[in-house]
């Protein structure tokens, strides 16, 4: 079975007509259980042959190059580009047809772009980068107003299912005050349930980005169509993606 245009997720976001944007689901591709089938993570213990398949299936039907990252939880931004595997957890383009990509199994991944429509950005924003200022760089990577950002957040473990402890709330609450209103307290002592997509949206608001589309998706709660590390620690992983559409002749 190959992979189709239904096999993905498309922004519903109000992004310049050249701009391009995607999430893989777990459909469409040809590696096996644990990791079926469409798994892009080359670290995960997946068949490296599997992997490959998966990864140009996927940029043959979007016809953009990926440009992958090896992710760390930090808030190292780069520019993508298709030849290296920069050290970063998120990336910027300027450049038509080449696409920021980034892995998740879980943690927020945020997509952006400007207004213009003239450059591009994604991020991996687990707890601790959302907390380092991941969100924050990454904007900071667009070169432009805070008012011509847009933003959309992507599949990402649900505040129903994301326990942590307190010292995930400290290290936001810390930051914004405003950010206590992201966790409620676990049936269980001393735990929280977080909500990323509202720790996101807070950061964001913060810097003066309101212009924020998306979230809602649990990746823990839907396993036909998402890849959870926490439901299943062996497990693939799904990439966000954001290009440029090339001009055409």
């Amino acid at each position: 079975m190959s992979l189709v245009p239904g096999d993905l997720l498309i922004p519903d976001w109000p992004a310049p007509a050249n701009v391009r944007a995607c999430v893989t689901t777990r459909a469409g591709g040809v590696s096996l259980v644990p990791f079926a089938t469409l798994n892009l993570g080359d670290h995960v213990g997946d068949d490296p042959v599997a992997v490959a398949e998966n990864r140009r299936r996927l940029q043959a039907l979007l016809g953009c190059r990926a440009a992958w990252l090896c992710q760390v939880h930090g808030v190292s931004v780069v520019e993508a580009d298709p030849t290296q595997v920069a050290e970063a957890d998120a990336s910027w383009s300027a450049t038509p047809g080449v696409a920021c990509a980034i892995m998740t199994a879980d943690c927020l991944p945020v997509l952006f772009c400007d207004r213009a429509g003239t450059r591009v950005a994604a991020a991996h924003a687990g707890w601790r980068g959302l907390a380092a200022g991941v969100l924050e760089a990454s904007v900071a990577a667009l070169g432009c107003p805070a008012d011509q950002v847009l933003a959309w957040l992507g599949p990402a473990i649900g505040a129903q299912a994301f326990e942590v402890g307190a010292e995930v709330r400290e290290a936001f609450v810390a930051q914004h005050a405003e950010a206590a209103e992201a966790f409620v307290p676990s049936v269980n002592p001393g735990r929280f349930m977080a909500d990323l997509y509202r720790l996101a949206r807070i950061r964001l608001a913060a810097i003066g980005v309101t212009a924020v589309y998306g979230g809602g998706l649990c990746t823990f709660g839907d396993a036909e169509r998402f890849y959870s590390y926490r439901r299943e620690p062996r497990t693939g992983r799904m990439a966000s993606l954001i290009w440029l559409e090339p001009e055409r002749a």
